[in-house]
C-alpha cells in the first residue's frame, strides 16, 4: 500500500491531478478525524481539512523523501494548522478582564532546552527508521500520526490485540535502540 501512495504521490508531482485524488481520497477521513478529535466542531474540522489539503497541493513539491510517509506529512500540516487555530482562538476568546488580570507570561525555555527537546526527537526519529518495516509503520501510526489501536489496526489490516503486542514489542526495541537519556512515550 505504501508503495502505492508513493507512486500517486509521485505522479501527482508530476502534474497529475487525477493522482493528487486518489491521495486526497486515501487520506482525507484520517486528517478530518485528527482535527475533528482536537477541535470537536464539525465545521471547523473541515475549513481546517480543507485548508490542510490545499496546502498540501501547493506545498507538493516539497514532498521529496524517498519511502517517506505522506499520511504523516500531511497530518503534520493538519497538526500544524490545529495549533494555530487552537492557539488564536484562544486569543480571540478571552475576556478582557482576563487578560488584563493575568499573570506575567513565563519566560520562553531556554535555547538549550529547545536544542535538547530538538535533539530528542531527531533521535528518536533516527531510532524508529532502524526499526522492522511492521514496527516502524505501527509507531507511526500511534505515534506520529496519532491514530486510535482501533485506527491503527485498520490501517494494518491486523486486529487490535496485535496492534497491542506489536506496539508493545516496537516501543522495546525502540528503547534498545535509544541512548537513555532520549524521552520516549510510555
Amino acid at each position: 500500500m505504501a508503495g502505492d501512495v508513493s507512486v500517486l504521490v509521485a505522479r501527482a508531482q508530476s502534474g497529475d491531478a487525477e493522482a493528487f485524488g486518489l491521495v486526497y481520497d486515501r487520506y482525507v477521513d484520517q486528517v478530518f478525524r485528527f482535527i475533528y478529535r482536537r477541535v470537536m466542531d464539525r465545521q471547523v474540522a473541515e475549513d481546517l481539512t480543507s485548508e490542510t489539503w490545499l496546502r498540501a497541493l501547493r506545498n507538493l513539491p516539497a514532498f521529496r523523501r524517498p519511502g517517506g510517509d505522506f499520511g504523516a506529512w500531511v497530518t503534520t500540516i493538519a497538526r500544524n494548522l490545529t495549533a494555530n487555530h487552537m492557539l488564536s482562538h484562544q486569543r480571540r476568546e478571552r475576556p478582557v478582564a482576563e487578560l488584563r488580570d493575568a499573570a506575567p507570561v513565563e519566560q520562553a525555555p531556554n535555547p538549550e532546552a529547545a536544542a535538547m527537546a530538538t535533539l530528542t526527537r531527531e533521535t528518536v526519529l533516527a531510532g524508529i527508521e532502524q526499526l522492522n518495516p511492521d514496527h516502524r509503520r505501527c509507531i507511526t501510526l500511534r505515534y506520529l500520526r496519532e491514530l486510535s489501536i482501533e485506527e491503527t489496526a485498520q490501517a494494518l489490516g491486523k486486529t487490535p490485540a496485535v496492534v497491542k503486542s506489536m506496539q508493545h514489542k516496537a516501543l522495546k526495541a525502540l528503547r534498545g535502540l535509544l541512548p537513555v537519556t532520549a524521552v520516549m512515550p510510555a
